[in-house]
């Protein structure tokens, strides 16, 4: 795929347009009036939300677990939704998926200039960063700012900008983007010191809300803590996302090892006790992955 068309021959891709015509065709059934399934006619694109969400978590828990046959499960899963918008959108002759893909396309030529413009027709600014990761990063936010500002004049463009971007996004992941987003632009700490003075002075604005009993006002507090913790993963290179993942899959681990050795019921036992088998279960896992790692000659971090 070269030029400036980023043109292609659809016959070097025929098995995989030929499955993807094959998917498309199910799809279009399924939202048959009159043979397709009741529960997939009812779906518009309000009640998919859920599920886009979940395909998106699953697919990003396929990768974090490093499972190709689950990861390749998952995304066509993801891509079942695609298929069900822009099949929705379609019967109400609102788009389609050629529409769809016909926007990405150009979408993706005109943010790459480095790669599909011949070199003469190239900005400067564009020229010679093929090889250099942050400089391509940095000619595309500006092609997309050019764009926002085409689109509509904004005159608080990165605030626009960001307010679209996450809407869609978890908190989390929305919290991160909005700190990389701000700091680019110069609303920064100047070193970690701050943001960890900041954490504390969240902090306790949060232990005085919630002693407050204003349970509206702790909640804004709780917001605030867990935003300037994001934060400090950005000042660090940490992922909060799959910091909170990898706790939630250890949290279910230990807590399977204390059920399973009260039997499946923790109704009347002492915390004390549940304490006792919570360390014993940390224990357990860290002894397996140990051996894991002697047996595999490797090394991975155990939990906490």
């Amino acid at each position: 795929m070269t030029g400036p068309d980023a043109s292609f021959d659809p016959a070097e891709a025929g098995p995989t347009l030929e499955a993807l015509a094959g998917l498309i065709a199910v799809v279009e059934q399924l939202r048959d009036p009159q043979a397709g399934c009741p529960w997939d006619l009812e779906q518009t694109h309000a009640s998919l939300v859920p599920y886009v969400l979940e395909e998106a978590h699953e697919v990003a828990d396929a990768i974090r677990h490093g499972d190709d046959r689950h990861l390749a499960e998952e995304l066509g899963d993801l891509l079942l939704q695609v298929l069900l918008h822009a099949q929705i959108a379609s019967e109400a002759g609102r788009f389609d998926l050629a529409q769809i893909s016909r926007g990405l396309h150009d979408k993706l030529v005109r943010r790459h200039p480095h790669v599909f413009a011949e070199p003469a027709a190239q900005p400067a600014a564009n020229r010679g960063v093929t090889g250099d990761s942050a400089a391509v990063k940095a000619s595309w936010e500006a092609i997309k700012a050019d764009e926002a500002r085409a689109r509509d004049g904004s005159s608080s463009p990165l605030s626009d900008r960001l307010a679209g971007k996450v809407r869609g996004q978890p908190a989390l992941a929305a919290a991160m983007t909005i700190s990389r987003k701000a700091a680019a632009a110069g609303f920064e700490w100047e070193s970690i010191e701050g943001v960890w003075q900041k954490v504390q002075e969240e902090f306790d604005e949060l232990q005085q809300a919630v002693a407050s009993g204003d349970r509206a006002h702790a909640q804004e507090e709780l917001g605030d803590v867990l935003f300037t913790l994001v934060n400090v993963a950005r000042w660090c290179g940490l992922d909060p996302e799959a910091g909170l993942a990898g706790t939630n899959h250890r949290f279910l681990d230990r807590f399977s090892r204390v059920e399973a050795a009260l039997g499946g019921s923790l109704e009347g036992r002492s915390l004390p006790e549940l304490e006792t088998l919570w360390q014993q279960a940390k224990a357990q896992i860290r002894r397996t992955q140990e051996l894991s790692r002697r047996a595999g000659g490797g090394a991975s971090g155990a939990g906490p």
